[in-house]
């Protein structure tokens, strides 16, 4: 314990202390008041704190007795203390409504022109679109499906996620199309310590090829194999893959999107003679409810976006690699949305739109 001019520090609150002046998201404010504290808890004297803290000795005082009474609450402002914000009520809804209307001659407005139209400062624009959640400069995507069959297809897909057939097997199958072998122009710097690693924004194409991917839905398995084209010819030999891969005596419950190739007449006069095949379609503009892609954004984002390829039979080789160590630890996407829930998600983004029919 260290005591001096009143103030009692234990362990615990020095090392709280010391934690917050290390943290950078503490603000200026507290974290000069802190320093007061410590000063005095070093045994130091009014003037030297006032010294050490470049302040005058009455707030070095004020700190203290702060601290004293109310601990590290006791550091807070007041309530009620500070400047008075000027846009608020009328004010600051002019401002809300003026960020909501795009400007004249750009898609939307920065802080520093919104401020300039309604004479403000730019610091009271940025608080208030804080304040009420804008973000002008921010926009996300969306689709969703006009499927008239949406509903029985989602609850036929999310089924056999969440209750699958018994002695059948559930795999989820789409082609990732023209994966590009890309070779940056210059060679990159690799990451240490204090930078990361670099890429030039440039680089050389060197072809492109077709994955075809089964997901299995029970243990996270992947069959995957690469193709120059992605046409029903394709995807009718992976199908036989499929054929002599799994046992003769289980269905193959196989959940796929609308690609004409899955459609072909070809493609289903073979499924007629394999009837274990049973075929379910995500909605149109759903491929979120096939699992596979979520394994295919993993590809990208783990092997191939920062992958140097200086040829197809080099990036066709990465692939097979990664599907290889994938299969050897396999991990399964747990789904967990009922069908009810994404129905029900669907229904009000139609509502917010105004196509509801």
């Amino acid at each position: 314990m260290t005591a001096s001019e009143g103030v009692l520090l234990n362990d615990h609150d020095r090392g709280k202390l010391e934690r917050l002046l290390r943290s950078g998201t503490t603000e200026q404010r507290l974290f000069r008041r802190i320093g007061i504290v410590l000063a005095f808890a070093d045994d130091l004297s009014v003037k030297a704190v006032a010294a050490r803290c470049e302040c005058n000795r009455e707030t070095a005082r004020l700190w203290r007795d702060r601290w004293v009474k109310g601990g590290l609450e006791g550091l807070s402002d007041a309530p009620g203390r500070g400047r008075k914000p000027v846009y608020v009520g009328e004010e600051e809804a002019k401002i809300i409504a003026a960020t909501l209307e795009a400007p004249e001659d750009e898609t939307h407005w920065s802080a520093r022109r919104l401020a300039k139209k309604v004479k403000a400062g730019k610091s009271t624009v940025q608080r208030i679109w804080n304040r009420n959640g804008l973000q002008p400069h921010r926009q996300k995507t969306f689709k969703y499906s006009n499927d008239p069959h949406l509903v029985e297809k989602v609850v036929d897909v999310v089924g056999l996620y969440l209750d699958p057939p018994e002695r059948a097997l559930v795999l989820s199958i789409d082609e990732k199309s023209q994966i590009q072998a890309l070779d940056r122009t210059q060679p990159g710097l690799p990451m240490k310590k204090g930078r990361c690693g670099t890429m030039t924004h440039d680089y050389k194409r060197n072809g492109t090829t077709a994955l075809f991917a089964a997901l299995n839905v029970l243990d996270g398995r992947v069959i995957g194999e690469c193709h120059p084209r992605h046409r029903h010819q394709e995807f009718l030999g992976f199908l036989r893959r499929l054929n002599q891969e799994f046992l003769k005596k289980l269905d193959l419950h196989l959940i796929l999107d609308n690609y004409g190739t899955h459609n072909h007449p070809k493609v289903k006069k073979w499924l007629e003679k394999h009837p274990r095949f049973k075929l379910h379609f995500t909605p149109t503009s759903g491929s979120w409810l096939n699992l596979v892609e979520r394994w295919f954004r993993d590809l990208t984002d783990n092997r191939i976006r920062r992958g140097v390829f200086r040829s197809v039979p080099e990036l066709i080789k990465a692939i097979d690699e990664y599907i290889a160590a994938n299969n050897d630890q396999p991990k399964p996407f747990v789904w967990t949305a009922a069908a009810h829930a994404i129905l029900e998600k669907v229904s009000k983004c139609r509502v917010i739109l105004g196509t509801v029919h």
